[in-house]
């Protein structure tokens, strides 16, 4: 794993966002704050979770992360241009499968921070572009090592949700575009959704 998708993997695992409803309706700051200690506590007492069982830590990750996301926008962002010219069956299997591979990316790096030391400082919320979009710093203290990781999230219906992570100031999303634009380059959507099927075989848990 090269350090980029490295450091990616543990800005996910800082993201995760408890299951209530009080937290899903907190301030940006204090839902990520909640959503880190959440995280935390389940990794470190549940004995499935704690032992590396990837299905169970996947399992977790679907009831507790999920839904406290807005990934189709997070999709449609990495994607770009090319979601206006996807079909409508193509963009739901385009976020089916972004999620699917954001979901075990987030499995496999707890089961590489489960034993670890972690501890988490976080700064108050920076208004983003306008006042449904803003940035949550967070510091993550591990091994005398104090990371950075800022959050960007937007005001919904539902709520505040977590759609975009910085890390060593590359945004996920940024990442993912990259990435994207060449497989889409090549094979256009039908290409990209070929990519993330694939990936997402090699990396169903076992």
């Amino acid at each position: 794993m090269n350090r980029v998708a490295y450091h990616t993997l543990i800005s996910i695992v800082a993201a995760a966002v408890v299951g209530t409803a009080q937290a899903q309706n907190a301030a940006p700051a204090q839902l990520v704050q909640n959503a880190v200690e959440h995280v935390l506590t389940t990794v470190q007492t549940d004995p499935d979770t704690r032992g590396g069982d990837l299905g169970k830590i996947t399992d977790v990750v679907q009831r507790q992360f999920l839904p406290y996301t807005d990934f189709e926008h997070t999709t449609r962002l990495a994607v770009g241009a090319a979601w206006r010219d996807a079909t409508p069956e193509q963009r739901r299997q385009l976020f089916e499968q972004f999620q699917i591979m954001l979901v075990r990316s987030y499995a496999l790096s707890l089961t590489q921070l489960r034993e670890q030391n972690v501890k988490f400082r976080f700064d108050p919320a920076r208004q983003g572009s306008n006042a449904s979009d803003v940035v949550v710093a967070s510091h993550v203290l591990s091994n005398g090592e104090d990371t950075q990781i800022d959050y960007r999230l937007q005001r919904t219906p539902s709520g505040w949700k977590i759609y975009d992570i910085n890390m060593m100031g590359a945004w996920l999303i940024e990442i993912y575009r990259r990435q994207f634009a060449d497989v889409l380059a090549q094979g256009g959507v039908p290409g990209l959704l070929d990519y993330l099927a694939r990936h997402n075989a090699k990396s169903a848990p076992r």
